[in-house]
């Protein structure tokens, strides 16, 4: 523990570690349309505001910082954030899920083909600012205790984030704060959740009224998953027979497309280089079952560590971000465009 201690008294010198409450966002609704931020709804609603999810007052702060940095890992002044990485390398900043309640990689691609995103080994940054719980289930196994100030934290997730797994320098305060008004931004809206007529009709009704019902707000906490779920899996036992599961070359097309060549294609955010031609999908086969760091049963699942001098790396899929079956239609696709 003693070895995270400059860590965590960094993140409270900075204000990083929440303890009290912050000034909730200002505007009181009486009635929310589906473009309206489900968290100025539940402070409309007379829910508690936490204090590690809305944004502070500081000197050179601004949600269009935030979104600079996100989007683009660039700091004030300019300055990268990281020489390797940028937020969207690995999360989305749009919805992803098309049932908020379940974190489903099979159907999550479906979803991504349809609206044409990514499909990253990270949570979506689009609802955040929602959720009560970051670095869940097996992360703790990584990250050992690191993981504990960010867990129930929104800014010591950003941080953790920002240092360890973007290989990135510190956020400022005014960075910070500029990330989490961005993050307020594409908050989840009322629209995202399942919400019948009659349900609309209830939460209206309870803003109208100015009614602290609490049932209402567990209706809308009902209707999303408050965290998202990690499961750390194994590679194959028999990686030439692979998992035990039937593969869809089509799915696989899809995947090399939309996770293989996000970070490889051109060496996008990586050292190997990966593109639609024999030469990358020979490569990779060869290596599928193979106890190498080339090989796309050990990376998908345990990563890469960064190569000498060097601090860039693959993280992990877990289980809820990509499936045994994703996996083996990975390789039904690079045999099918090799057969061709």
């Amino acid at each position: 523990m003693q070895r995270y201690l400059p860590y965590l008294l960094a993140l409270a010198t900075l204000g990083y570690l929440t303890l009290a409450t912050s000034p909730a966002p200002e505007g009181h609704l009486t009635v929310a349309d589906e473009q309206a931020l489900l968290q100025q709804v539940f402070q409309s609603l007379g829910q508690p505001q936490r204090g590690d999810n809305v944004a502070r007052p500081v000197d050179g702060a601004s949600a269009e910082l935030g979104e600079k940095i996100i989007l683009e890992g660039l700091g004030i002044n300019g300055k990268r954030q990281s020489k390797h990485f940028v937020c969207t390398s690995c999360h989305n900043v749009v919805k992803e899920d098309p049932n908020l309640l379940k974190a489903d990689p099979e159907a999550r691609l479906d979803y991504a083909i349809k609206n044409d995103l990514p499909f990253l080994a990270g949570t979506t940054l689009y609802g955040a600012v929602n959720r009560t719980s970051y670095y869940n289930g097996d992360y703790e196994k990584k990250y050992g205790d690191l993981v504990k100030p960010a867990r129930k934290d929104l800014r010591a997730a950003i941080q953790l984030c920002a240092t360890e797994c973007a290989q990135g320098e510190p956020l400022s305060a005014a960075e910070m704060e500029s990330v989490v008004g961005y993050l307020q931004q594409i908050g989840l809206k009322m629209g995202d959740l399942d919400l019948s007529d009659d349900e609309f009709t209830r939460v209206n009704d309870a803003l109208a009224e100015g009614d602290k019902d609490q049932s209402v707000i567990n209706l809308l906490k009902g209707k999303f998953l408050p965290y998202s779920p990690a499961t750390f899996v194994l590679p194959p036992e028999d990686r030439k027979t692979g998992y035990p599961v039937k593969g869809d070359a089509a799915i696989g097309a899809e995947l090399y497309d939309r996770s293989c060549l996000h970070c490889h294609e051109n060496q996008r955010y990586s050292f190997y280089n990966l593109n639609h031609n024999p030469d990358s999908y020979e490569h990779l086969l060869k290596h599928f079952s193979r106890y190498t760091r080339y090989s796309t049963y050990q990376v998908s699942r345990y990563g890469t560590s960064p190569i000498p001098g060097k601090k860039a790396y693959m993280p992990h899929y877990t289980e809820e971000r990509m499936s045994n079956r994703q996996i083996e239609s990975l390789r039904d696709f690079l045999n099918e465009a090799l057969s061709k």
